[in-house]
């Protein structure tokens, strides 16, 4: 039982830092933002120390961090915006996985008076149920703030933060890498069509219907998470000795 536990966080150790380098790659990570994702057992999760270039981050430097914001395991002092993690997955035990980037598309649409972030391409089908937007542009410190910005999230799977970034949530880090990835294409889109000085048109709700009804989300999953690992690997972003490819 214990192998098959220290199996599970090693993969799990190698999932938040091989995601983490591609999406500094991608150009969704920065010098800031951060991936969190459950460990089993429901008492403590994975989260990358505040100093520590997202860019190299390894397995090994993560931390492990109980729902009372206590490191249990590691080396290093968490990030400022803990709480932001803590709140989010204390409020949604449905979600495994956390994202906190500064997606400067995502800003933008908390910028712009009387424009909203429409779902323009198919698999924005994701957020269908809503993209709020949380007042608070500061950085997210106390639990107040966390639990505030889980509050405005709600049932939802995004969050735009006014003046700020973005949070997501998914089921697993693989899915957290490919929504960020579809997040950024759909805000694009929107963006293209309004430059354009076109009237956007996002999609209806009856379309959004056929979307889910050939909806395969595993296998899309496992579809870009392959590609994303392997461009990684292909480019020299994610060792290829993490074994991370099928």
């Amino acid at each position: 039982m214990a192998s098959n536990l220290n199996t599970i966080h090693n993969q799990l150790r190698k999932e938040v830092a091989a995601a983490t380098r591609i999406l500094v790659a991608e150009g969704i990570l920065d010098y800031s933002g951060h991936v969190a994702t459950r460990l089993p057992g429901g008492e403590t999760f994975l989260i990358q120390t505040g100093l520590d270039s997202r860019a190299e981050l390894s397995p090994e430097r993560l931390l492990v961090v109980d729902y009372e914001g206590n490191v249990v395991e590691g080396e290093g002092k968490v990030p400022a915006e803990l709480a932001l993690h803590l709140e989010v997955l204390k409020a949604r035990p449905d979600v495994e996985s956390v994202l906190h980037c500064h997606m400067e598309l995502a800003i933008a649409f908390t910028m712009m008076k009387g424009v909203q972030l429409g779902l323009m391409r198919a698999r924005a089908v994701r957020w269908e149920s809503g993209i709020p937007t949380h007042p608070d542009p500061s950085h997210i410190k106390e639990q107040e703030q966390g639990a505030a910005l889980a509050k405005t999230l709600g049932p939802h799977h995004a969050v735009l933060m006014r003046g700020h970034g973005l949070t997501l949530v998914a089921e697993s880090v693989p899915a957290l890498l490919v929504d960020a990835v579809h997040f950024e294409e759909n805000a694009k889109a929107y963006i293209q069509v309004l430059q354009s000085g076109a009237e956007p048109l996002p999609l209806t709700e009856e379309e959004l219907v056929q979307i889910n009804k050939h909806e395969m989300r595993d296998f899309h999953v496992g579809k870009l998470w392959n590609y994303y690992v392997r461009k990684g690997v292909a480019e020299g972003v994610v060792p290829a000795d993490w074994g991370m490819m099928g």
